[in-house]
């Protein structure tokens, strides 16, 4: 597929469209679960994995253990918009 010149960030990533959600799956607790997220996601929660020094998989049960009664996918994309917004602030 080739992507349209100047649709591109700092890094190099395509801002096109997020496709379809990806699945994977982890073990939280001792217990496997898996969450769906759109390529943008994965790659921002890598992103913060790295730089809070811990896999994706720890992040994600972190995450688990904070949310509030919403889906393990929504309470991702929302913890990582928060992310965001915060480092803008």
């Amino acid at each position: 597929m080739q992507r349209p010149e100047g649709n591109t960030e700092k890094r190099g990533r395509w801002r096109g469209g997020a496709g379809r959600p990806l699945k994977r799956s982890f073990s939280i607790g001792g217990h496997r679960t898996s969450i769906s997220l759109e390529a943008p996601f994965w790659e921002a929660l890598k992103d913060a994995a790295d730089e809070e020094g811990m896999p994706v998989s720890q992040l994600i049960a972190r995450i688990d253990a904070e949310r509030a009664g919403s889906g393990l996918s929504s309470a991702v994309r929302m913890w990582l918009f928060a992310r965001c917004r915060d480092k803008r602030l």
